[in-house]
């Protein structure tokens, strides 16, 4: 089958990764659907599609609602008849120290990272069995391989949703579904301005007020001085992976998320410690 017969669905396509892979399969000749919780968020996309005259379509589609999940891909299912791509990019950065995160914000964090991921893919997965293939794209994280300081519940819902990634490439591949891996680093996006603080900061222990002030001036810092890769790369590297013909299970993306990587596996635990205390929690200049 060609890509001009495939359809796609990608989840956050309001803005940042999602937006720019969804343009990305859209030009690509893949039918898309460009789904988020917010349609009216849904302008930029809509213009672009316009404009480039792609086959997009945009979908309202809430990762934490049961509902929300199961009308917008059966929709797709019924108008299609199939599905042939999904990428899971829908999720956001929960910065603070554990301590001062109150249950409500680790569960929401976990209920759109992780939980949301799940929903997408069980609601989908009765299609692509049907079909008989099917490829599922999970946006990860170098947060998925190494922990950042001050990200502990973040780095927690990506490091479980790799594991939930490996163990469940074998329970779909014997229905010719493919689950795939994409890990990027640093991406200059409006991620750093959708992270959530948590929600009782003003009541929160000052013991860690030092640790997020030097943290959040490093983050700024680094996004300022142009840090990191494009979210455009990122699609890049998700297009190749759903169109190559023998995938990886794992996809690096952006030159920092590399370096990053191979610079923990050369360092023993403690040295990583004190590079990352070193680098995050400098003394704002």
């Amino acid at each position: 089958m060609s890509q001009n017969n495939k359809v796609a669905v990608v989840t956050g396509s309001s803005t940042g990764i999602g937006f720019e892979t969804a343009l990305l399969l859209a030009r690509s000749g893949f039918d898309t659907y460009a789904t988020m919780r917010n349609l009216e968020k849904s302008g930029a996309i809509v213009e672009a599609a316009r404009k480039g005259n792609l086959p997009i379509q945009v979908l309202q589609l809430d990762v934490i609602d049961d509902k929300s999940v199961k009308n917008a891909i059966n929709r797709i299912a019924n108008e299609k008849k199939r599905i042939d791509v999904v990428v899971n990019n829908a999720g956001y950065d929960l910065m603070g120290p554990v301590e001062d995160l109150s249950m409500d914000d680790i569960r929401a964090q976990f209920e759109t990272n992780l939980f949301g991921v799940i929903r997408v893919m069980q609601a989908v997965l009765p299609v692509m069995r049907r079909q008989k293939s099917g490829t599922i794209v999970n946006v990860s994280s170098i947060g998925g391989k190494v922990a950042v300081p001050l990200n502990s519940v973040y780095n927690s819902t990506k490091f479980a949703l790799e594991g939930l990634t490996e163990g469940m490439r074998y329970e779909v591949d014997q229905f010719g579904i493919n689950l795939i891996l994409v890990e990027p680093g640093v991406i200059r996006s409006n991620f750093l301005d959708n992270a959530r603080l948590p929600t009782k900061t003003a009541s929160a222990d000052p013991a860690y007020a030092s640790l997020m002030e030097r943290a959040t001036v490093t983050f700024k810092q680094m996004y300022e001085a142009g840090a990191g890769s494009p979210p455009e790369e990122v699609a890049k590297v998700i297009l190749k992976a759903v169109t190559s013909d023998s995938p990886d299970v794992r996809y690096l993306a952006g030159s920092d998320a590399a370096m990053f990587l191979k610079k923990r596996k050369s360092s023993s635990d403690l040295e990583w410690e004190k590079f990352l205390k070193g680098t995050i929690f400098a003394q704002p200049t």
